[in-house]
C-alpha cells in the first residue's frame, strides 16, 4: 500500500493534470452516494465522502473545524482512501487535504475553461485562506491571468499570499477595495465561510465570469441576490446544490432566483449537453458545493503518478 504525503501529492498533482481527470471524471460512469454531514460540536463538521467506479472505491473523510485559523491549524483536515475493486485491497492512502484543496480549485478551474471569456486575464481573488492560492494557480492553467487582486479580512494575510504569487510571476497585489477589484476582474473567485453576502451584483462588469467555492451550507453566502439573478448560473452538481449551495437557496427565498434556471452542470459542460458561455458580455456563475467524483478522480491519478 502506498502512503502519499502532502508534497509527494502535489508533486503528482499539477492543476493541469488534475482539471483534465476531472474532466474525464464526469464524463465517466462513477457513483456518488449522499455525503454524510455530521455536525459533531459547535466548531466541527465530518464529512464522510464515498464513491465508486467499475476498477475503484474511494472514501474521503473530512472535518472541518472553524477554530483552527486561530491556532494557526487547516481549517479543513482530511484523508483518503483508495481501493482496487478486482482484489478489494487498499492501494494507497493519501493526504485529502491537499487532494481537497486542489481538486476544489480544479473544478472552479475546470468550469472557468467553459464558462469564462478565453481572454480572462484580471482575477479577484475574495479569501487568502488555503485555499487562495490553489484557486490562483489553477485558474492560471486554462486562463491567461496576469493580474491578481486579494482581498481578505485580515489585510496581512492578503499581503502574504500576494507576495507568494508575485514569485510565480503573477501581477498580485492586496486591496481593501473590493468593489475597485471586482469591477476590474473579469474573474471573481469566492473562496470564504462567510454568512452574509461580500460581492455585490452591482459591481459585476459585462462579461464577468463569477466562481462561488467557498460557502457550503445553506446558511452561508458570498454575493447578494443580485449577483445570482444577473447571471447564467452553473453548478457542480445539481443535487448539491439543492442541499447546500447558500447563494442560490437565498437568492430563491429573496425571489431572484429559480432552480429551474440552472443551465447546466459539470456533467453536463463536459459531456457537451450543453454549451458554456454564449457571449462576451453575459455574466456566468459557477457554484460548486464539491462532490465525491472529484476526489475519486484525483486521486487514481495521484496514485498512478506516485
Amino acid at each position: 500500500m502506498k502512503v502519499i504525503s502532502a508534497p509527494e501529492l502535489a508533486k503528482a498533482a499539477p492543476y493541469s493534470a488534475i482539471v483534465e481527470a476531472l474532466r474525464e471524471g464526469f464524463k465517466a460512469d462513477i457513483t456518488t452516494p449522499a455525503r454524510h454531514h455530521h455536525e459533531t460540536s459547535a466548531v466541527a463538521t465530518l464529512l464522510l465522502m464515498p464513491a465508486w467506479s467499475r476498477e475503484w472505491t474511494g472514501l474521503k473523510t473530512v472535518v472541518v473545524k472553524s477554530d483552527n485559523a486561530a491556532k494557526n491549524l487547516p481549517t479543513v483536515q482530511a484523508s483518503y482512501l483508495l481501493i482496487k475493486n478486482d482484489t478489494g485491497e487498499t492501494v494507497a492512502i493519501m493526504d485529502g487535504t491537499e487532494l481537497t484543496r486542489r481538486r476544489t480549485a480544479a473544478a472552479s478551474a475546470l468550469a472557468a475553461d467553459y464558462l469564462a471569456r478565453p481572454d480572462a486575464s484580471i482575477l479577484a481573488l475574495v479569501g487568502a485562506g488555503a485555499l487562495g492560492a490553489h484557486f490562483v494557480r489553477a485558474h492560471a492553467v486554462v486562463r491567461p491571468i496576469k493580474k491578481v487582486f486579494i482581498y481578505n479580512r485580515s489585510a496581512e494575510k492578503a499581503a502574504t499570499l500576494a507576495a507568494e504569487l508575485k514569485a510565480d510571476g503573477f501581477e498580485a497585489s492586496a486591496v481593501t477595495d473590493l468593489e475597485m477589484a471586482v469591477r476590474q476582474a473579469d474573474i471573481v473567485s469566492c473562496v470564504t465561510t462567510s454568512t452574509t453576502p461580500v460581492v455585490r451584483g452591482k459591481w459585476l462588469k459585462p462579461g464577468t465570469h463569477v466562481d462561488l467555492a467557498g460557502a457550503f451550507k445553506p446558511t452561508m453566502r458570498e454575493t447578494d441576490g443580485d449577483v445570482v439573478a444577473k447571471s447564467r448560473v452553473y453548478v457542480d452538481t445539481r443535487d448539491g446544490a439543492l442541499s447546500e449551495a447558500g447563494d442560490l437557496l437565498q437568492a430563491r427565498y429573496e425571489g431572484k432566483f429559480d432552480f429551474a434556471d440552472v443551465q447546466g452542470d459539470l456533467f453536463d459542460l463536459c459531456r457537451g449537453v450543453v454549451k458554456g458561455r454564449g457571449t462576451p458580455e453575459e455574466i456566468t456563475l459557477f457554484k460548486s458545493c464539491g462532490t465525491a467524483l472529484e476526489d475519486l478522480a484525483a486521486a487514481i491519478m495521484v496514485y498512478l503518478r506516485s
